[in-house]
């Protein structure tokens, strides 16, 4: 397949072969855009080797490599001749400066202080009741305060190790039974931002949005779909990624891109 040449090289440059690639492949920019979600004005502008419209080296690279592999050429070599035409592999970056440059509409999630409140107080009037009620306990010296008695009745003793109960428990971590429970007629995805925050954007196989947003470090998300999710990560080495009950084994990289599509009867990356 002749590429042409750049203007400088024997070899062209990696918007020019992207470009030629696609014309042999007689693929239009719109069936391109559709197939890898990388929205047409930048694969005009990355076939003109502009990649000003990436939003900096991490996410340009990414895209070289998905339209790298739309069109049939390997994707390793076009991204180290990117590299190579612009300075050199980036470093990792931290994650929130990488995601401002996409990130649409964030939505982070709030903890429900209001329902917080309401059980405390539920919980405390229930054992002031039951205490006022029984008569307390008559070994307890004179003068001993309700309150005093309520923090004593949250963390009982276990009677074998003298610990509080609960105190040694660790927080349960997403694993594979995180999802497994998702309906084999569907395609369930479950997103952990296990180390620092990602940017995730979801949509079906109609185009509908089902999640995007920020997840800060310790945050998860699932969303479904009854045939299809196209998924794209910010911070793919950062996620644990469920697919239909399975957990997702990739060698994702900190703050590498990634798009990936899942269908029911996976896992698979797409």
């Amino acid at each position: 397949m002749s590429l042409g040449n750049s203007p400088t090289g024997d070899r062209p440059s990696v918007g020019r072969a992207l470009q030629q690639a696609r014309l042999d492949a007689k693929l239009s920019v719109e069936q391109v855009s559709l197939t890898t979600r990388v929205r047409i004005p930048i694969i005009h502008a990355i076939e003109q080797d502009d990649f000003s419209r990436c939003g900096g080296d991490v996410y340009a690279r990414g895209h070289v490599r998905t339209l790298a592999r739309a069109v049939g050429l390997e994707a390793g070599d076009l991204v180290a001749q990117y590299d190579a035409e612009h300075g050199g592999r980036p470093e990792p970056t931290p994650a929130a400066p990488m995601f401002e440059a996409e990130r649409i509409r964030p939505e982070p999630r709030r903890p429900n202080w209001t329902a917080a409140m309401v059980a405390a107080i539920v919980a405390v009037v229930g054992f002031v009741g039951f205490t006022v009620f029984s008569g307390g306990d008559e070994d307890e010296p004179d003068g001993s305060s309700v309150a005093g008695e309520s923090q004593g009745s949250k963390k009982p003793k276990d009677p074998d190790s003298g610990k509080d109960a609960g105190e040694d428990k660790q927080t349960p971590q997403p694993s594979d039974s995180a999802v497994a429970g998702a309906p084999p007629d569907k395609v369930t995805l479950r997103i952990v931002a296990a180390d620092g925050q990602s940017w995730i954007s979801a949509q079906g196989a109609d185009g509908r949005e089902l999640e995007e947003g920020v997840l800060a470090q310790g945050d998860s998300v699932t969303v479904t779909d009854s045939e299809k999710i196209y998924l794209v990560l910010g911070n793919a080495g950062g996620v644990d990624l469920f697919v239909n009950g399975k957990q997702i084994a990739e060698d994702f990289q900190p703050g590498e891109v990634e798009r990936l599509t899942y269908t029911k009867g996976d896992p698979e990356a797409g």
